[in-house]
């Protein structure tokens, strides 16, 4: 599946290239009013709104420089291909309540054949809010805003884009289809709470590649609904690794399906390779045809980790067992050190224990001795060498 979604994937860059390199209409932000050190966001408005409504391919420039930017939400569907190319630095408002409480700061969405590039930054300012960030103990908490949500885009491209210091996840990618990150560069100090880097929910054909991520959560999680999703060549940490779910909380919550990770370096982070679900629930879904290969892990607590009773702080009871079902795993070529013992658990639910788990040769080290590896509900095919097994 890898191999077909990165020539997808390249062919689609190249014809989004050969419109880039085509575009003739420009549309900078500077025409329109925008000055650097000042707020651009009626500038970045207006212009959006010409290069949208052109019938050729277009271009929005905001040049280098620093650049103040409120809330904005850039809306298809738009009459040709757009490039949004941001060469300078914009920054959020440090106060998150400026943002009053919208999900996302920057926000795109209802467009085909869009490409935001240009090597820019786009900073969030989250220190301040992430100081009063009480989301896990308190249910009416203050919403904090992500830096970027991307939605309903088709046959699109993100590349070379830096995301810095969100206030709270970086990337929200929903109702997506055929969908590209490149030379992704996400970053928050490891102590910034509930900043994941891309959460993809309710998308198919979602590529990640040649990307650094480092966070104080997830690197990436899959939600809900994600289908044929590729993550390759991308340096995770710190974090919490590399996620599916957490999945089992909510109703009417969609099957994930289709997964491939290859040739990934972890380091430092608090999870490796993990699938969450909840317990206690009568959500009733699954999970199949993950696969994990050409793993390098560096001082990673818990590097493989299915937890199918994943309660945090506990918000949950685990008086019922999870009815997410796990199928079709594969952890290959997984390779490196652990921060703990513990280099495998497997702790699938009572109810619906995983089936066709499968590891294949997984040499992990934990102060240059051997892991262990713990299964519980589930009897997973081991081929090669796999850390000590436990009772």
């Amino acid at each position: 599946m890898d191999t077909k979604l990165s020539i997808t994937t390249f062919t689609l860059f190249l014809f989004l290239a050969s419109y880039v390199s085509a575009q003739t209409n420009g549309f900078d932000v500077t025409k329109y009013g925008a000055l650097p050190n000042r707020d651009i966001t009626k500038a970045l408005t207006n212009a959006w709104k010409d290069a949208c409504g052109s019938t050729t391919p277009s271009k929005v420039v905001v040049p280098k420089g620093t650049y103040m930017l409120k809330q904005i939400d850039l809306k298809g569907p738009c009459k040709a291909p757009i490039n949004v190319q941001v060469d300078g630095k914009i920054l959020a408002p440090k106060n998150p309540k400026l943002l009053n409480g919208v999900d996302q700061w920057v926000k795109f969405g209802y467009i085909n054949f869009f490409t935001l590039s240009g090597g820019g930054t786009f900073d969030g300012q989250g220190e301040t809010a992430w100081k009063h960030n009480d989301c896990g103990t308190n249910k009416n908490c203050d919403r904090l805003s992500m830096n970027f949500g991307f939605a309903f885009l088709n046959n699109s491209i993100i590349q070379d884009i830096t995301s810095k210091d969100s206030k709270n996840f970086h990337v929200n990618v929903l109702g997506c289809n055929n969908l590209t990150f490149v030379n992704m560069n996400i970053n928050a100090p490891a102590t910034s709470l509930n900043t994941d880097g891309i959460h993809i929910g309710r998308s198919t054909q979602v590529v990640i590649t040649n990307s650094i991520i480092g966070t104080g959560d997830d690197c990436i999680s899959l939600g809900d609904g994600s289908k044929q999703i590729t993550i390759l060549n991308v340096r995770c940490g710190p974090g919490h690794g590399i996620s599916v779910g957490s999945l089992g909380k909510y109703p009417n919550e969609e099957p994930v399906e289709g997964l491939t990770v290859k040739n990934c370096t972890l380091k430092n982070t608090d999870n490796g390779l993990r699938i969450k679900t909840w317990p206690g629930t009568q959500i009733i879904s699954s999970v199949s045809k993950m696969h994990f290969e050409d793993i390098v892990m560096v001082n990673v607590s818990n590097p493989i980790l299915i937890d199918q009773q994943y309660c945090p702080w506990n918000q949950c009871t685990k008086q019922y067992p999870s009815k997410i079902k796990i199928t079709d795993v594969s952890f290959k070529n997984i390779r490196g050190t652990s921060a703990t013992q513990k280099g495998i658990v497997l702790d699938c639910s009572s109810s619906v224990p995983c089936e066709f788990v499968e590891l294949n040769d997984i040499d992990l080290t934990f102060n240059g001795a051997v892991t262990t590896a713990k299964f519980s509900n589930t009897k997973p095919t081991i081929i090669g060498k796999v850390p000590q097994l436990m009772a």
